[in-house]
C-alpha cells in the first residue's frame, strides 16, 4: 500500500453525528481522513482499512463536543496527505480563526507567487480531514457560501455552530464582568 492508499494499519470507524454519518480514517495513531456520505471528491475506499470502532472514542468526543458549540480547536494527532501545494493550502485553513471564515483569493494571495484562486479552491476541496482542517470557513469572493464537500446545508450548519459558540463566549465574557 502507498501513502495514498493506506497501509496495513489503516483502520475506520463510522460516527453519528448532529450532521450525519462521518467516515473517520486512521492509520496507526493518526487521524488521516475524515469523510460525509457522497463526500466529493470521492476519497478512495482503498485507504480506508478495515473497519474497526476501537481507538476513535477521543475522536468522537471531540466532535461531539465541536458540534454541540462546546469546543473551539482540536486536539488530535493527524496528517492530512496530499501534494506539497495542497498541504500548503491546508495549512493556511488551519489558521483561519473559529468564527471567521476567509475566501479563495484571500488564501491564495497569503499563498503567493501567483497562486490562483481556483487552484486554491481545487486544494481546499481536496481536504482529507474536514472539520478538523476547517475548509468550511472559506467563502467565495462575494462572501456566498460556495462548494462544500458535505454539502452546502453542513457548511452553512458549521459556520452557524461557530457563530454560535462566538456569542456565547461573549455572554460569558460579558456576565463575568459585571
Amino acid at each position: 500500500m502507498t501513502a495514498e492508499t493506506g497501509t496495513a494499519a489503516a483502520r475506520h470507524t463510522v460516527l453519528g453525528t448532529r450532521l450525519g454519518e462521518l467516515t473517520v480514517l486512521r492509520d496507526g495513531g493518526l487521524l488521516t481522513g475524515l469523510y460525509f456520505p457522497r463526500h466529493w471528491p470521492r476519497p478512495d475506499r482503498a485507504a480506508f482499512g478495515a473497519r474497526d470502532d476501537r481507538g476513535f472514542e477521543e475522536s468522537a468526543r471531540q466532535l461531539d463536543e465541536y458540534l454541540a458549540g462546546e469546543r473551539g480547536a482540536f486536539d488530535l494527532p493527524m496528517e492530512a496527505r496530499g501534494a506539497e501545494f495542497d498541504r500548503r493550502v491546508w495549512d493556511l485553513l488551519m489558521r483561519v480563526p473559529y468564527g471567521q471564515t476567509t475566501t479563495y483569493g484571500d488564501l491564495a494571495r497569503r499563498l503567493g507567487g501567483g497562486a490562483d484562486p481556483r487552484e486554491v479552491g481545487a486544494a481546499v476541496g481536496r481536504n482529507p480531514l474536514c472539520i478538523l482542517i476547517p475548509c468550511h470557513r472559506v467563502l467565495g469572493s462575494t462572501g456566498k457560501l460556495t462548494g462544500y464537500a458535505g454539502g452546502l446545508r453542513r457548511k452553512r450548519a458549521l459556520l452557524e455552530i461557530e457563530q454560535a459558540g462566538i456569542t456565547r463566549a461573549r455572554q460569558a465574557l460579558a456576565a463575568g464582568l459585571r
